[in-house]
């Protein structure tokens, strides 16, 4: 018997969504979302048949043609042509598991009943994700303002036959699958190719599993920063509760006390110390790792909001006998928080090379470069660049795009959010992130290996006898990209329990 999730009216949160992900539930409509779609479609039917005003988007043009009234029997071809008008992205292909999101995504918003498609589009849709169709989407084309219209029209290009997909491992036109499935192209009716673009699933996919990701690696930015700060020796003093309790900010606390649980028990930090303090890259982890932890939290409940929102124009609204234009397709609470996201990425990535830096410099009795034989071998030297280059990329990619725009559509949208922009930019900062922890735990297993006999926590010793079976001790100098590439795998396949989303 297969899980599945039911699409209905209940709060969808980040959680959910990496359980849905995570765990390869199916989707299916609820009875509840079945019925506001009918109702909505019915509603709209009918106001068409009875009110010949013009409508944004119904019978109108698009855009700076939205003062040209279009004729019924063309409704359908006006939808039809939006949809392959607007399939222009272009630039790299969206990874496949954000694709998957902007489906269910996009199918959680038109299952409210404001947006006015067919119950048989939406049913599509769910095909799509259930069978593992993807569309296949580009990463430019969106304004993140008028909805992510290119990136949308390729998501929704399939359910007219048209485009391409993933499918059983290959990349193929959707016309093939069509055929294999037997299956008929859907023939949009009035209002849904707009509902289709208009909306904001592409930042919020990307969004959303840069969030999820967030969660992990704010896990993994402890547990390696807490392995580096006992290879190096260091002191257990600002990990104190006291210190966090009188400057109590919520991300400070959590670290400060995950440090203290994972290192709880360490031969190491139970030795007497010489030195005063340490660098700020060991001694500041809860500030500077915490006051990221605090913009996820923020930035989680924006997504929150959005993922559980309808972000089509216009909306119908049944009860009220109404059919309004506005404007919920504008990207601006996700674009600046993506841009906010970024920021706080790219600062895990920005203490953890100054600990890398710190490890291979020869300090704390620990030999430079962190390899016998330095001079003759590199040793770590050279990763610890990787790191640095790294860093300084994503300080350059974290340079907000939120505050830029430019006037499209003959100026009649004037103003647009860059959202798209500052969803790809996170995307790659997130990438880089895991190659700058990576290093970290290279060096971190290294320099903890010169500390034998004595030995780390039990938490830390676990990490570091799972990591070595991976990637072993360094004796001499060899191909340290090979040693990056197996740690990042390490990192993405190390178990790591729910809990982590309670950060």
């Amino acid at each position: 018997m297969e899980d599945f999730y039911y699409i209905s009216s209940d709060v969808l949160d980040i959680e959910t969504i990496a359980t849905i992900s995570n765990e390869k539930l199916k989707l299916k409509l609820s009875d509840e979302a079945k019925l506001n779609i009918k109702k909505c479609r019915e509603f709209l039917d009918h106001k068409i048949a009875s009110d010949k005003k013009p409508v944004y988007g119904i019978n109108t043009g698009f855009g700076s043609l939205c003062n040209v009234k279009i004729v019924d029997t063309h409704l359908s071809k006006l939808q039809e042509n939006l949809v392959m008008s607007h399939a222009c992205g272009t630039g790299d292909l969206v990874p496949r598991e954000i694709v998957k999101l902007m489906l269910l995504l996009k199918i959680q918003s038109l299952s409210y009943g404001h947006s006015g498609v067919q119950l048989e589009t939406v049913c599509r849709l769910i095909d799509f994700y259930n069978e593992d169709i993807v569309p296949v989407v580009y990463t430019q084309g969106s304004l993140g303002a008028s909805g992510d219209l290119a990136p949308l029209a390729h998501l929704s290009l399939p359910l007219l036959g048209k485009g391409e997909v993933y499918f059983k491992g290959k990349r193929i036109s959707s016309e093939e699958v069509y055929k294999e499935k037997k299956w008929k192209p859907i023939e949009l009716q009035s209002k849904e190719g707009l509902a289709l673009l208009n909306g904001t699933q592409f930042m919020s996919a990307y969004g959303v599993w840069c969030i999820i990701n967030a969660y992990k690696l704010s896990y993994l930015a402890d547990l390696i920063g807490t392995m580096s700060l006992d290879a190096f020796n260091g002191l257990t003093e600002p990990f104190n509760k006291l210190i966090h309790l009188v400057r109590p900010h919520r991300g400070q606390i959590k670290t400060a006390a995950r440090i203290l649980s994972f290192i709880e028990g360490s031969e190491i930090s139970q030795q007497k110390k010489i030195q005063v303090q340490d660098p700020y890259s060991f001694r500041c982890m809860p500030q500077v790792h915490g006051a990221s932890k605090d913009v996820l939290a923020h930035v989680r409940k924006v997504f929150k909001t959005e993922i559980n929102s309808v972000t089509d124009n216009p909306n119908i609204f049944v009860e009220q006998d109404e059919i309004v234009s506005g404007g919920n397709f504008h990207g601006q609470p996700l674009a600046m928080a993506l841009d906010y996201l970024g920021i706080a990425l790219a600062e895990w990535g920005s203490i953890s090379e100054r600990r890398t830096y710190q490890l291979i410099s020869g300090q704390r009795g620990l030999p430079s470069c962190l390899v016998n034989d330095p001079g003759l071998n590199s040793g770590l030297m050279i990763p610890q660049y990787t790191a640095a280059s790294i860093v300084s990329q994503n300080k350059q990619l974290a340079t907000p795009a939120s505050v830029d725009t430019i006037v499209s559509s003959n100026g009649q949208e004037d103003h647009v959010s860059m959202g798209a922009n500052a969803a790809t930019k996170c995307y790659k900062i997130m990438q880089n992130i895991k190659s700058i922890l990576a290093i970290e735990l290279l060096n971190a297993s290294q320099a903890l290996a010169f500390r034998r006999p004595a030995k780390s926590s039990k938490t830390i010793e676990k990490l570091f006898k799972a990591y070595t079976q991976q990637v072993t001790f360094v004796d001499e100098d060899r191909i340290f990209h090979d040693d990056i590439v197996k740690t990042i795998a390490f990192m993405e396949q190390y178990p790591i329990n729910k809990e982590i989303f309670q950060d």
